[in-house]
């Protein structure tokens, strides 16, 4: 299944306020000469539109790139990377043609292969929808989704019917993992909550030269 076969939107979540990393905003934090939103564009650069959900941050704080479009999560009870989906679907929605397909990623995964949405399209099959998956352990938020399936999925939050997790909301609707090869460079979806998880990757980030190597 190649991927220019198929109209693929992109969806960055980056709405966590990086509470225990003394909430600063995590798409502004820079590893290996650049901040992860940067990283994390170029890696969707096949995906259009590319929007950018901000859940409650303000996004003149994040300094988009040209062409990204801010999604804020909807007006609802629902919090984290479901809302930011939701929001992001509601948005689809809104289009005269929507894609078929959106790939979502988590802002603080600044490994994120080069090859994952390429991997991600042909290992959907005709699943609704599939979670990256490394070393047997799911990371829901770096994911592809089947827009018309989840079409009601805005309406359903703001009816407080939807799952509360995209890890609910994907094994629910029969979705699947695609579990990535083992590298010797490590988790490809390592991602940044602590200290400590900031100082690792910046270290891995020196071992390699530059981000994606």
């Amino acid at each position: 299944m190649a991927q220019n076969q198929h109209s693929i939107a992109g969806l960055i979540l980056a709405g966590g306020r990086g509470e225990r990393l003394g909430g600063v905003i995590k798409s502004e934090l820079v590893l290996g000469g650049r901040r992860l939103l940067e990283r994390i564009a170029e890696r969707l650069g096949a995906c259009s539109p590319l929007l950018v959900g901000h859940g409650r941050i303000d996004p003149a704080a994040q300094h988009l790139l040209a062409g990204m479009v801010a999604v804020p999560d909807l007006d609802s009870d629902y919090a984290g990377p479901l809302a930011g989906l939701a929001g992001a679907i509601a948005y689809l929605n809104g289009l005269a043609a929507p894609p078929e397909l959106l790939v979502s990623v988590a802002v603080d995964t600044p490994f994120l292969p080069p090859d994952f949405v390429t991997r991600l399209v042909d290992g959907l099959g005709e699943a609704p929808a599939a979670i990256a998956a490394y070393g047997g352990q799911p990371y829901p938020t770096n994911a592809i989704w089947r827009v018309a399936r989840f079409r009601d999925l805005a309406e359903q939050v703001q009816a407080g019917t939807a799952p509360r997790s995209l890890k609910s909301l994907c094994f629910g609707s029969e979705g699947h993992t695609i579990e990535w090869p083992r590298s010797p460079a490590g988790d490809p979806f390592a991602n940044v909550n602590t200290p400590e998880d900031l100082a690792d990757l910046r270290l891995r980030a020196a071992r390699v030269g530059s981000l994606g190597d």
